[in-house]
C-alpha cells in the first residue's frame, strides 16, 4: 500500500524504478502533476487513484488503474502553437500559448479514435472527439499573453480552440463560443473509439 500511495503522489523515477511495469512504461514526472491522462492510452507513469491522498479525483468520481501525468516541464517539451481567439470574458483577442491537444493526446498514446472528456478543476466537463479536438485545433493553453495561466485564473491549462477561425462558431455570440472549452483542465479520460 504505501509504494502505491507514494506514485499517486507523482514519485520520483527512483519511486518507480522499483516498479518494473511502469519503470518499463514511462518517466514520472519531476515536478508535481498538473494534467492527468487516464482511460484507453498506452503510457503510463503513475498508478491508480489513492482514495485518500487524490482527492480532487476522488471528488469528481475519477478511476483508473494507471495513467499518464504531464508536469509543467513535460507540457513544455511538447511542441507549442500559438493562437490569438476573442475571448468571452472581456471580449479582447488574447495570445494563447500551448500544445495542441492531439500533440499530448500522441504523447500518452491515446488511440486516434478516441472519444474525450475534459474535466476542469470546478467539475466541469465536456465530451467530444479526438477529431473534433483535432478539427478545432484545440490547444492545451498554458501561457496567455506571455505569462503562464495560473490556479485561481484560468489556469493551470485550459483546453481552448481559436473560435474567431472557425465556421463551426465565429458567427455565435461570445458567450455561446467556448463551450467545449474548459479552463481549470487537470484530467482527461480518453474512451476507445
Amino acid at each position: 500500500m504505501k509504494k502505491r500511495t507514494l506514485l499517486s503522489l507523482g514519485a520520483s523515477a527512483g519511486l518507480l524504478a522499483g516498479s518494473p511495469a511502469l519503470a518499463a512504461a514511462g518517466r514520472a514526472p519531476a515536478g508535481p502533476v498538473l494534467l492527468t491522462v487516464s482511460g484507453a492510452i498506452r503510457r503510463r507513469n503513475r498508478g491508480a487513484v489513492d482514495a485518500a491522498l487524490d482527492q480532487l479525483l476522488v471528488k469528481h468520481g475519477v478511476q483508473f488503474d494507471a495513467a499518464w501525468g504531464f508536469d509543467s516541464a513535460a507540457l513544455a517539451r511538447l511542441p507549442a502553437v500559438t493562437i490569438r481567439p476573442t475571448l468571452e470574458y472581456d471580449a479582447r483577442p488574447h495570445t494563447l500559448r500551448g500544445p495542441l491537444l492531439d500533440t499530448l493526446l500522441d504523447a500518452a498514446g491515446a488511440p486516434a479514435d478516441a472519444g474525450l472528456r475534459l474535466r476542469a478543476l470546478d467539475g466541469y466537463n465536456v465530451m467530444l472527439t479526438r477529431a473534433d479536438a483535432r478539427a478545432y485545433r484545440m490547444i492545451v493553453a498554458t501561457q496567455i499573453d506571455g505569462a503562464p495561466l495560473s490556479l485561481g485564473g484560468l489556469g493551470p491549462q485550459w483546453a481552448v480552440y481559436d473560435a474567431d477561425a472557425l465556421a463551426a462558431f465565429k458567427e455565435r455570440p461570445l458567450r455561446e463560443r467556448f463551450g467545449l472549452c474548459p479552463w481549470g483542465l487537470y484530467h482527461l479520460e480518453v474512451r476507445a473509439g
